[in-house]
């Protein structure tokens, strides 16, 4: 069994045709799906989704794109929820900065701010984190280092910086993605042999960064087959062994799942 640890199933880009899309996902093997909360407004979606198909699982967060817009008390809401398997995607993302000096230390406050916030409620609840970061790995590695203890979780679309595999230590996961079969993935290559083998998950972040030979299309989690296919030919074992231990993987992080 595959698991698909962070899919954006409540996207409107499936409104027409999730049932197919879940049913090629099942067809490759692909058994259970985490949604990451992203956006406030498909947060309603994503837990309904969770009610209606028995392999959809979610997560309550809000991503650093909508930090103006965090209310924790909405997360609150659905977070002893029993398909809630972990707080995020949050964290921090310094890509599309405002101008102006100060305009951009206020919005990394905010950023943080949140975060930080949502780190507190993980620990509260006792749920693994989705971490999102972008262009701001030594603040994140920071901001986890100190406020997060071992309470752990996952670094979504980890960006190969080596310096965020210390957080090893501290029961971080790595997730692993479709840009791992880019023909651009240098870098990710290169630091993909010094994961532990057991801190490895599989994640399509569907419908974005859709694996080599499908770019261009629309993602969905059927390819989370080709990123196992990828990853087991980098670790030097088997198709199956890799999809044997990743699930093992997401299983002990993300304790809820069946």
């Amino acid at each position: 069994m595959l698991i698909d640890t962070h899919c954006h199933l409540d996207d409107e880009r499936y409104r027409d045709d999730l049932d197919e899309v879940l049913e090629r996902a099942k067809a490759d093997g692909v058994k259970q799906f985490i949604i990451p909360g992203a956006d406030p407004k498909t947060l309603a979606e994503a837990v309904r989704l969770s009610e209606v198909y028995e392999g959809i699982f979610f997560a309550v967060g809000i991503h650093p794109y909508d930090a103006v817009n965090y209310d924790r008390s909405l997360l609150e809401k659905y977070v002893q929820h029993p398909k809630c398997v972990a707080i995020g995607e949050c964290g921090l993302d310094y890509y599309r900065l405002p101008e102006g000096e100060e305009a951009i230390e206020a919005e990394k406050a905010l950023q943080k701010e949140i975060f930080i916030d949502q780190i507190a409620l993980a620990k509260e609840v006792g749920l693994p984190l989705i971490v999102h970061i972008r262009d701001a790995s030594a603040d994140c590695l920071e901001l986890l280092d100190h406020y997060a203890g071992e309470q752990g979780g996952v670094l979504h679309c980890y960006n190969a910086d080596e310096a965020l595999l210390k957080l090893a230590s501290k029961n971080f996961y790595y997730g692993i993605g479709g840009v791992l079969t880019f023909k651009n993935a240098r870098k990710l290559i290169h630091v993909y042999p010094k994961i532990p083998m057991d801190k490895l998950l599989i994640e399509t972040d569907a419908p974005y960064l859709t694996p080599h030979p499908h770019r261009g299309k629309r993602n969905e989690p059927s390819y989370t087959r080709l990123i196992a296919h990828k990853m087991a030919e980098l670790s030097g074992i088997t198709e199956l062994e890799m999809i044997q231990i990743t699930t093992q993987n997401a299983k002990a992080l993300f304790s809820h799942l069946l």
